[in-house]
Order: C-alpha cells, then structure tokens, then sequence
C-alpha cells in the first residue's frame, strides 16, 4: 500500500477530527474512504459525459437518428404485445377498458 503526505486548511482538519470521534475510524480509513468516494463519482461523471457526447453525435446523424427509431418503434410494438401476452395468461382481457 502506498503512502501520502497531504497538508489540509485547518476547517477540513476540524472537520475531519469530529468525523473521526463520531465515527470511530482511524484518520487514515476515513482519508482512504473519501478518496474512494471521489475517484469513483469522477470516473461516473466522465463515463457519463461521454455517454451524452456519444448521444449527440449520434443525434447528429439523420441516418443514426433515423435507425434508431426503428429500433425504438420495433422494441415498443414487441413490448405492447408481451404486454397483452401477459394479461390474456393472467386471465385478463387487455382490450377490456378498465378505467371505464
């Protein structure tokens, strides 16, 4: 396991004193855990941004656009009609207007 010196502004030193009476841990467990917690968000938050310019591009692809609604349009038919498989195995009429 590696080793680190880090200086800290005295607030976070505070902060970081009553966390460690509240919680019981020892400095270094509690130091581990934030950064665990930091790296993790970062490379969530880079995944994620990544995920929306991928999107984008492909949004500003009319072929790419076009494509996936058909996909889109396919995969709501076929979940509409596993939908209806589903209540006519259950007993159920779907074309029954139950709201009526």
């Amino acid at each position: 396991m590696g080793n680190i010196s880090v200086r800290l502004p005295e607030d976070a030193e505070r902060g970081l004193e009553r966390e460690i009476e509240a919680s019981g841990k020892s400095r270094s467990d509690l130091v581990r855990e934030a950064l665990g917690e930091y790296l993790t968000r970062k490379e969530r938050e880079r995944f994620m941004a990544e995920m929306v310019a991928a999107a984008k591009r492909l949004y500003s692809d009319p072929e790419a656009r076009k494509e996936a609604q058909e996909i889109a349009d396919e995969g709501l038919d076929e979940w509409l009609e596993d939908i209806e498989r589903e209540e006519r195995a259950a007993g159920i009429d779907p074309d029954e207007k139950w709201w009526e």
